[in-house]
């Protein structure tokens, strides 16, 4: 079942449960599906729509950090349960040791030698993680793998 199916189930679930918090988020996601859809003419598969939900993750994510300087306590609690909501429908997070590995071997797929090939390595690193891990960590670690060593 792919994951447009699974939010569109969830969807319906809530609305006979009366989860208001997964009703409210879950049409979110499906909204934003549906507008990059419309947008591109395309139809998302998979891996974009784990793309999609990963960056509304992240999004709620700088909302609760807001919240948390703010002192908004009813803020910080709507954020944490959207995160959970979303973070249901993704695959399980890869550990640090693994995408490090995969990142080294990515590196030296592409015969990587600096910060410079970047580009190079995030291209078959992100194929390679298939949203298994955020893009900003996926990132970070290509930077710092890629830093001459003193």
């Amino acid at each position: 079942m792919n994951i447009k199916t699974q939010l569109n189930d969830s969807m319906k679930d809530a609305m006979k449960s009366g989860d208001e918090v997964r009703k409210r988020t879950v049409r979110m996601a499906l909204a934003a599906v549906k507008q990059v859809e419309v947008d591109k003419r395309i139809e998302l598969d998979d891996t974009a729509v784990m793309a999609l939900l990963q960056k509304e993750i992240k999004n709620r994510r700088e909302s609760l950090e807001e919240a948390k300087k703010a002192n908004r306590a009813d803020l910080i609690e709507a954020n944490e349960a959207e995160i959970k909501v979303l973070e249901a429908f993704l695959p399980k997070s890869m550990p640090a040791e693994e995408l490090r590995a995969l990142i080294q071997s990515a590196i030296a797929e592409t015969g990587a030698a600096g910060p410079g090939d970047m580009g190079k390595v995030m291209k078959v690193a992100m194929a390679k993680v298939a949203g298994r891990a955020p893009n900003d960590a996926v990132s970070a670690t290509v930077r710092e793998l890629l830093q001459p060593k003193p």
